[in-house]
Order: C-alpha cells, then sequence, then structure tokens
C-alpha cells in the first residue's frame, strides 16, 4: 500500500519493527477487553503477518499507525471486508482500530478514520462503510458517532465467533455510514 498521511500520522504497511508492539496490544487486558482471546507472541505475529499480506494484496486492510514525528507504531486502524455472518454484514467493508492505551484519547484514532473514510469512499468507491462493537464498548463507539455513523437498531447481532462463555461479549451494535452521507459531512465542515 501506498503510505497515507494525516496531519500527525502515516498509515502504512506492517514492518517487523512493529511485531512488538502488535503483539502487546494483541495481550493488552484494557485493549482486549472487549474480546474474548488474547494472542501469545507466536499467535500475534501469525495474525501480523495475515494483516501484512492482505494490505499487499489489495493495497488496504488493517494498517500499521505510525506517530510521524517520532516515526513510532501506536496500533492499527483500517477497512476490512467483514466475513462474519449474519448475511447483512458478510462481504460488507468494516472499519475498525486498535491502539495502545497510552495513546488513547489523543485523537488518533479519529484522525485515521477520517483517512480511511475517504480512502473508501473516494479511492475504493463504496457505498457504504460500518462498524460495529460490543454493546457496551462505548469508547468505540464514541468514535463512530463522531465520525458521522449512524447506529442501525435493526441491524445489532450477537457475533457468531464469541464463545459461549463469554456471553457478555455476544451481542453488538452496528453503524453505518454511507457516501452520500459522508459527502455531506465533509460539504458542511468549516
Amino acid at each position: 500500500m501506498t503510505p497515507i498521511r494525516t496531519e500527525r500520522l502515516i498509515l502504512r504497511n506492517w514492518q517487523d519493527r512493529d511485531r512488538g508492539l502488535f503483539h502487546r496490544i494483541s495481550s493488552d487486558e484494557r485493549v482486549m477487553e472487549f474480546f474474548p482471546l488474547r494472542r501469545d507472541r507466536p499467535q500475534s505475529d501469525a495474525m501480523m503477518d495475515e494483516m501484512r499480506d492482505v494490505i499487499d494484496r489489495d493495497g488496504f486492510g488493517w494498517s500499521a499507525v505510525e506517530i510521524a514525528a517520532s516515526g513510532e507504531c501506536i496500533g492499527f486502524v483500517g477497512l476490512g471486508v467483514a466475513d462474519i455472518e449474519p448475511a447483512a454484514l458478510a462481504g460488507a467493508v468494516e472499519i475498525g482500530w486498535r491502539l495502545a492505551p497510552e495513546y488513547w484519547g489523543k485523537g488518533y484514532v479519529t484522525e485515521a478514520a477520517e483517512a480511511w473514510l475517504a480512502y473508501g469512499f473516494e479511492t475504493l468507491g463504496l457505498d457504504e462503510i460500518m462498524s460495529f462493537a460490543v454493546w457496551n464498548n462505548l469508547r468505540s463507539t464514541a468514535v463512530m458517532e463522531r465520525l458521522g455513523m449512524s447506529h442501525d437498531l435493526s441491524s445489532d447481532f450477537d457475533h457468531p465467533r464469541v464463545p459461549h462463555t463469554h456471553p457478555q461479549l455476544k451481542r453488538h451494535v452496528l453503524y453505518r455510514l454511507s457516501r452520500k452521507d459522508w459527502q455531506a459531512r465533509k460539504r458542511a465542515a468549516p
């Protein structure tokens, strides 16, 4: 992928130097609070390799987020093709993120996600981008709302890959943003 630059960030493919940070966010209790599993180092490395391969193949994916001024990788934000049922989600393009906790609350996710929305609508020509999270993941749903996404109550769902051992993580809320609404929001911005 061609790196995407924002005011403070570089969105790029994964590099071997990112492995430590990727493992840390994949095993951190705060980052993974709304996910049923934590990854050990070999699992984390394999997942990062898979994400890198998808970006190499498709030109987009869950990309590394680097602070431009320091070169420090802080997590990921990106677009991905949803591969979960219900059918309303299968094949749809989703936007998602994970950052190391010390970078929360600084606007990095919103800044990177805005760049990915522009890429999705302008470069990929998508009609809609969606996002979903565990129903009480208020940090993520707040980002979705800042991005102009709307909660689609009729499409909330129980995530089929969340094991029954974690019932508190099954219910997910779904947010959507159409290209038309994104364009209107962009035109209205000062």
